[in-house]
């Protein structure tokens, strides 16, 4: 079956983890308690906070508890599709402020242009909510790489430890799983994309393990299509 579409992860794959969470996760852990107190009934933030209340159990109005649950999440780094969003908001300040611009290892922007202009339709799967994906590339240090990206997907598409979740996005972007390839640092979820058919590639970017069950690559320009 003939490669058509690239799915890549961001954090340990694109990008540094240290600059998820030495910058950005600092940064939006700072500005929430404000952010909170100040947007709370704005349209956008409100059913946010809401069901946050919901889920811990407290008043809506109890924006104390509510702001230490979602700096509990970003403390102990969980993937809660409600605390994205909200970080999304937070770090759009940032990067129009030019507080930061988002790191990328020094080829991707290169493979990412050529792979474009070979044909192959580019995608995003990202734990980070589908607007905070979206500033991610248009600030990054090599300039706005989202004009080579087709769409985006996050855990609104499911976990990304999960097999369903690949099988629901290649519905989506309307291909066979085998014919798109997942790109991760993180083994658990590549053997989701696995298991729904999809091709993998490991990167390795820091320690390059002794075996995997699917081929390793330390940069982009290891990485066979």
């Amino acid at each position: 079956m003939t490669l058509r579409a690239i799915l890549t992860d961001i954090e340990g794959t694109t990008s540094s983890i240290h600059f998820v969470h030495q910058v950005l996760f600092p940064y939006s852990a700072d500005a929430l308690p404000e952010f909170v107190r100040t947007h709370a009934r704005a349209p956008e933030v409100k059913p946010i906070l809401d069901s946050v209340a919901a889920e811990i159990g407290v008043a809506s109005n109890d924006l104390a508890a509510i702001t230490e649950q979602l700096l509990g999440w970003i403390k102990l780094d969980i993937k809660h599709t409600a605390l994205k969003a909200l970080q999304g908001m937070i770090w759009q300040k940032g990067y129009r402020a030019g507080a930061f611009k988002a790191h990328v290892y020094p080829e991707v922007a290169k493979y990412l242009r050529e792979w474009s202009a070979s044909g192959y339709l580019l995608y995003v799967y990202s734990s980070g909510s589908i607007a905070a994906q979206k500033l991610f590339f248009a600030h990054s240090e090599a300039g706005n790489l989202t004009p080579y990206f087709q769409d985006y997907f996050d855990t609104t598409s499911g976990p990304k430890r999960e097999a369903e979740s690949y099988a629901r996005i290649a519905r989506a972007i309307g291909l066979l799983p085998s014919e798109i390839l997942f790109l991760s640092d993180i083994t658990e979820e590549l053997d989701a994309a696995r298991s729904a058919g999809m091709r993998t590639t490991l990167l390795a970017r820091e320690v390059v393990p002794t075996a995997s069950l699917h081929p390793i690559a330390t940069t982009f320009n290891e990485i066979r299509l």
